[in-house]
């Protein structure tokens, strides 16, 4: 009777450390993408069954996610994890995946809504420099403009639940949710394919002289390419507002697999080529003058970050000099931006 008694105090006081978490720690999903530290975490599933079936996206594996959160709490629920994307799926060791949490009701993480999982491509130095090289392209368009995806990186440990495939570490990166992206907008998501020449001009000419200062020209608003876009909740006349991801194919972070369009007639990625509309004078100059007070914050970004080695560091600063001696020439400017635009 006294074991009886003692197993029911046992499980209800396990109920209520349980609920008590849930109720009491209230999860952020504004400082999880603002904290700069690296989350260690574990992602668990059958890693075999994943390299068998990645041709086939929009599949669904069972997982289990470990985080140990820089606050002291870890967190472990069950995920499920969904194979995406086109070509990384084909080329690279483990499929983009997204993740999502499968109890919605007791998930602590469920504010994070649906994350997109970057990995890296080859499980190797170079696959961890072109990792690392893509998580700090999303830190710069940051600095930028708020209409941006925020990331947050991962010292990401893959374990096999069936046990016949050898536990991988990696980095790798979480990205946030376009429905929270709008939230913090004051935006909502609009699916849609539209005219990249009706989109807002401002954010436009935002996003795609970034892509020229990165080197960038895999994308397409028309075609829902690497873009997505926003819609003003309190401005019904507003045009929607375009932002940009997955910059893997760009000069700066330079994979050995990346190659440009061939209709575009230019001989490497590294070859910058601008893929924008002509805006308005007076708004190309503004968007300009937003790049030359980030610039000293772009540089920092990338000179701070230890992860890379110096060598590579300075390769990347180096890629955006020339980017920044343009856009000190007005007359560069005019004709790289507006008059060397496209115009189909």
């Amino acid at each position: 009777m006294i074991k009886l008694i003692l197993s029911i105090v046992i499980f209800i006081s396990s109920l209520a450390w349980r609920n008590g978490f849930s109720q009491t720690t209230s999860f952020d999903k504004e400082k999880f993408f603002e904290d700069t530290s690296i989350i260690h975490a574990t992602i668990t599933t059958n890693m075999g069954m994943i390299f068998r079936k990645k041709n086939k996206p929009g599949l669904q594996f069972p997982a289990n996610l470990s985080m140990s959160l820089p606050d002291g709490n870890t967190i472990n629920e069950p995920i499920i994890l969904t194979v995406r994307g086109h070509f990384r799926r084909d080329k690279c060791f483990l499929p983009p995946l997204t993740i999502d949490f499968k109890d919605k009701k007791t998930s602590v993480l469920k504010p994070l809504g649906s994350l997109k999982l970057v990995s890296q491509c080859y499980t190797s130095d170079i696959g961890e420099k072109y990792l690392l090289s893509e998580f700090l392209v999303y830190k710069m368009y940051n600095l930028l403009t708020g209409k941006s995806f925020r990331v947050r990186l991962l010292n990401l440990k893959l374990t096999d639940s069936s046990g016949k495939k050898k536990t991988d570490i990696e980095y790798a990166f979480l990205m946030e949710d376009i429905k929270n992206v709008a939230k913090r907008n004051n935006c909502t998501y609009l699916k849609a394919k539209i005219d990249p020449r009706n989109t807002d001009n401002y954010q436009m000419a935002m996003a795609c002289i970034f892509e020229y200062m990165i080197g960038n020209t895999d994308f397409g608003v028309s075609a829902n390419h690497n873009t997505r876009l926003l819609l003003s909740k309190t401005d019904s006349a507003r045009r929607p507002f375009m932002v940009p991801y997955d910059f893997d194919f760009s000069g700066f972070v330079n994979t050995n697999y990346s190659i440009p369009d061939p209709n575009l007639d230019i001989p490497d990625v590294r070859t910058r080529l601008y893929r924008g509309f002509a805006e308005p004078q007076v708004i190309v100059n503004e968007v300009v003058d937003v790049f030359k007070k980030q610039k000293d914050s772009i540089y920092s970004v990338i000179n701070n970050f230890n992860l890379l080695s110096i060598k590579s560091r300075k390769e990347l600063t180096d890629y955006l000099d020339d980017f920044f001696k343009l856009i000190n020439n007005p007359t560069r400017v005019k004709y790289t931006f507006i008059e060397n635009a496209r115009t189909q």
